[in-house]
């Protein structure tokens, strides 16, 4: 088993070596053995002093109690216990602890000062709490008031909501009866008080799983659904995020330790259950207004899914298909235009196809998924009645919506026998409606290319037939779509036009004229955009089309209106004409074995060649399409999805080539919005996004590109763009762009720093590649003001600064004035480095050397700053052997020069030298003739 005391001398051992870890074994194993209670709480007293260390303040505190319990005068661990209290926040505690050391050791001057320090901090946090009680009352009383301003109410309402979102303000709100007078302000059913009341409800449970939890049952979760039901957007959203921060909470959000008080906060599990059931049953409510519909599936769609496909669990989605998915359907189904639909907004249906899409993209294997096709085609078959249209088409408007989310499941739907038939009878029907209904569905079965080679051949003369005939411009506009999207099957594949010469370019121009007739509806007009998403593959359209101002000025505008559904196309028609879409290289080898073998060769159209598309960008820049961008991205919406995000990235890329234009981004907002493209989306459209802002970053002023906080957020995305698996051009702009960033201020060379870029960029100074090793030196010269980086040259076991050594006496001048540069700056900085530095190389006085008689006055003059640094660096040997070199000629020569503006920098510095030189002793002053 062991002997107690010898483990807890191999204890004491290890925590005075450092290895707390090994020290809290040992003192744990002699606690199990020992039997003698002093010895016992003797190692209680230590272990306490490990727990102290490792900042675990809870057990800490408890070996501590266990060794005053034994022993109440022992001094130390009542210190001990003081320190872990006041680390948990528990003041008065520790400071009855301390009080009681002090009162055994009068004298001791650490007592003295902690009893004095936590006095002050009892006072100030007392009152703190009393301020804060009196103005917490003071703000509800200005609120309920009858007779107070509106611009007092305003004020205690704004105050409120701040006071939540600090965690000591929140419990004193939680503390003072304040859910109860929430709940009070949400019954007067003014949309402000409601507002106020919900927002102040979201800063209480963020990150505090006990308030979050408490809250839920004093409020209760259908109160909260009812409040997102309401037909107010701005209230619907804040019930949103009320909902948001609770899950937050409730699935790991709160970080503190409870310690014991970890068994009172009771397990989430039912309340998370009761909120997603509820939500469900939202989706397909008829007392929920749009606004709430469309919350309540974003909240869906945000936290049922997995976030990472590594997860393993995914039972929220199983149990949402099993419970919600024919209401989801349901609303997919609905037709605005029949009487006694639900209420929905222009956005609804396209984010319950996202979620759709997000669920049935969540399911791991074939038998989950066939269970989902299931449900769906049980449905549908349920709605399809040809006694009752109004049902058909419900069911009809159901593929559609599947079409736009799991194409898979909607195209097996469409597929079944005799729902082509009736989507293509519906076409043909009296009924507006009826038409509408079936013509989109034909527009989103055609999707991929294979499924429009089928309709090709059945649907494009029935398309033409209502186009021709139909005197409803909504009809009319609906089936030119569709005969855009059949139009542009071939892609930019210039061989594969589907329709005759000059066809495309009179669809187009049809779309382009109903784009900008404001007489017609929103609704309608969005259906411009979808045909011309699909004809701007063909070169002669995306010419047309930026030629186009008022078109292109129309998209613009429609794209900052609150129909989100269009993101997507006006996205599309932006890359086309940018050409910024994925390109598969061709092989000229292949081309010519493709030919022999007479396979098809795509073609390029002569007008997507670089000076054509430079001409379209342009013209895109001249129209205003940063600012119509950054509202786009701004779209706190699921319709947003990560593919959207990628293509506004692409634009983003495309539009940044120049950098004359980089200052027109900037002005229009594009700094701004590029930041969350670069943190979230797929990986392609973070790496192309954070690219962007390399490019941005390396020739703009920080402040004015990324203004206040923002330019701490664009760190990260540069950061990642030095991983080895990025392009060079990406690994060259992004170390450019942190150089221009280093050389800013000291707060942001150490968030530099604590992202972990230092070892990428060290890794850049070996590149092969003459500009990334540059760029990588150069953004290390700006960084060695930092302490963190000067500890890493003075560690011993690397070769860092023997790399910068030897990169002194490149060829490049560039190369060795940055090099040289930061070695001028870190000796200056670490007097230890100059010795180091002779050490690393048996070269470095030849290097030196070579730097002084530089011809270059930049390189000349870094060099002869280190060699003053080396004399200045309290190390007499090094100083003599400087001198004794040839380096007392050169700098003889160069310090006797004239004065000369050009090279003044390096002439003074080597009088400098010269001078410390003789104050050292290691030369006598020139004499001057008698």
């Amino acid at each position: 088993m062991g002997d107690p005391i010898q483990l807890k001398e191999e204890g004491n051992k290890h925590f005075q070596a450092g290895d707390t870890d090994k020290a809290i074994e040992c003192y744990t194993k002699a606690i199990k053995v020992c039997q003698d209670k002093k010895v016992l709480a003797v190692i209680y007293r230590n272990r306490s002093a490990c727990y102290l260390k490792k900042e675990n303040y809870v057990n800490a505190a408890s070996d501590a109690t266990k060794a005053i319990d034994v022993d109440a005068k022992d001094i130390k661990a009542l210190y001990r216990r003081c320190q872990a209290l006041e680390k948990l926040g528990k003041l008065d505690m520790a400071f009855k602890d301390v009080q009681r050391c002090a009162t055994l050791e009068p004298k001791n001057k650490a007592f003295l000062e902690t009893l004095r320090r936590l006095g002050a901090e009892i006072q100030s946090k007392l009152k703190t709490t009393f301020s804060t009680d009196s103005r917490v009352q003071n703000m509800f009383d200005i609120l309920f008031d009858e007779e107070s301003e509106k611009d007092k109410k305003e004020k205690a309402a704004n105050n409120l909501i701040v006071l939540s979102r600090e965690d000591a303000g929140a419990e004193r709100i939680f503390q003072n009866n304040g859910v109860t007078l929430l709940l009070n302000m949400i019954e007067t059913g003014k949309p402000e008080m409601i507002l106020a009341a919900v927002r102040t409800l979201s800063g209480m449970c963020t990150g505090h799983k006990a308030r979050a939890m408490a809250i839920i049952q004093m409020v209760g979760v259908d109160k909260m659904c009812s409040i997102m039901a309401v037909d107010n957007e701005e209230i619907a959203l804040a019930a949103c995020n009320l909902f948001q921060c609770i899950n937050d909470s409730l699935t790991g959000g709160d970080t503190r330790e409870y310690g014991k008080e970890a068994d009172l906060v009771m397990d989430p599990s039912k309340d998370l259950k009761t909120i997603l059931l509820s939500l469900l049953e939202m989706v397909a409510s008829k007392k929920v207004s749009g606004h709430g519909r469309d919350q309540a599936l974003n909240l869906l769609s945000k936290n049922v899914p997995r976030k990472e496909k590594k997860e393993m669990d995914h039972s929220k989605s199983l149990f949402t298909i099993d419970h919600g998915l024919k209401k989801i359907l349901k609303v997919c189904g609905q037709v605005p235009e029949l009487p006694d639909q639900l209420p929905l907004t222009e956005n609804t249906q396209l984010i319950a196809s996202v979620l759709l899409n997000k669920l049935y993209d969540d399911l791991k294997c074939d038998p989950e998924r066939n269970n989902f096709r299931d449900i769906c085609d049980e449905y549908i078959k349920s709605k399809i009645d040809p006694k009752d249209m109004d049902k058909t088409i419900h069911a009809i408007n159901c593929i559609s919506g599947l079409l736009q989310g799991p194409f898979d499941v909607g195209n097996a739907l469409v597929g079944r026998q005799g729902i082509m038939e009736m989507m293509v009878a519906l076409c043909g029907s009296e009924r507006e409606v009826d038409q509408m209904v079936a013509v989109e569905a034909l527009i989103h079965a055609s999707s991929k290319m294979s499924r429009a080679s089928f309709i090709i051949t059945n649907g494009v003369s029935l398309l033409k037939d209502i186009y021709k005939k139909t005197k409803n411009e909504k009809i009319k506009i609906r089936a030119l779509v569709g005969l855009c999207k059949l139009g542009s099957a071939g892609g930019d594949d210039y061989s594969l036009r589907q329709f005759a010469e000059g066809s495309t370019e009179k669809l187009a121009k049809q779309c382009r004229k109903w784009l900008c007739n404001p007489q017609i509806d929103t609704k309608t007009r969005k259906w411009a955009i979808e045909g011309l998403a699909y004809l701007t593959n063909d070169a002669d359209v995306k010419d047309d089309f930026v030629d186009d101002e008022p078109a292109m000025q129309a998209m613009f505008e429609l794209a900052k209106s609150r129909d989100k559904t269009i993101l997507y196309a006006v996205a599309c028609i932006l890359v086309n004409c940018t050409n910024s879409y994925e390109k598969k290289e061709i092989l000229p080898e292949l081309v010519q074995l493709a030919k022999f073998s007479k396979q098809h060769v795509p073609e390029q159209h002569p007008k997507d060649k670089k000076d054509f598309v430079d001409k379209r960008v342009k013209r895109l820049m001249k129209a205003g399409v940063t600012s119509a961008l950054a509202v786009m991205v701004k779209a706190e919406n699921i319709i947003l999805t990560d593919q959207t995000k990628e293509m506004l990235a692409r634009v983003f890329l495309a539009l940044s080539e120049d950098p004359r234009d980089r200052g027109t981004i900037v002005a229009q907002g594009g700094g701004k919005a590029l930041i969350p493209l670069a943190l979230e989306g797929t990986e392609a459209g973070k790496v192309k996004a954070s690219h962007v802002i390399a490019k941005i970053a390396a020739i703009s002023n920080p402040e004015i590109a990324f203004p206040g906080e923002r330019v701490y957020e664009v760190i990260r995305p540069l950061v990642n763009l030095l991983h080895t698996d990025r392009e060079g051009m990406q690994n060259y702009e992004a170390l450019r762009g942190l150089t221009n960033l280093a050389g800013f201020s000291e707060k942001l060379r150490v968030k530099i720093v604590k992202e972990k870029a230092l070892p990428e960029i060290e890794n850049y100074m070996f590149e092969e590649n003459e500009q990334i090793r540059l760029a990588a030196t150069e953004c290390m010269c700006n960084l060695v003001t930092c302490k963190e980086v000067q500890d890493r040259y003075l560690q011993d076991g690397n070769d860092k600064l023997k790399l910068l050594v030897l990169l002194c006496s490149e060829d490049d001048d560039k190369l060795q004035i940055a090099a040289a540069g930061a070695l001028a700056m870190i000796t200056a900085a670490q007097k230890k480095l100059c010795t180091k530095m002779t050490l690393v190389t048996s070269q470095w006085l030849e290097i030196l050397q070579r730097l002084c008689l530089h011809s270059n006055v930049q390189v000349q003059h870094r060099g002869l700053v280190i060699v003053y640094n080396m004399l200045n660096s309290d190390n007499s040997d090094l100083a003599k052997k400087l001198i004794e070199s040839e380096l007392l000629e050169i700098l003889s020569v160069v310090g006797r020069a004239e004065d000369n503006p050009k090279r003044q920098e390096a002439i003074d510095a080597a009088r400098t030298c010269l001078v410390k030189a003789m104050d050292l002793g290691l030369i006598k002053p020139f004499a001057s003739p008698s």
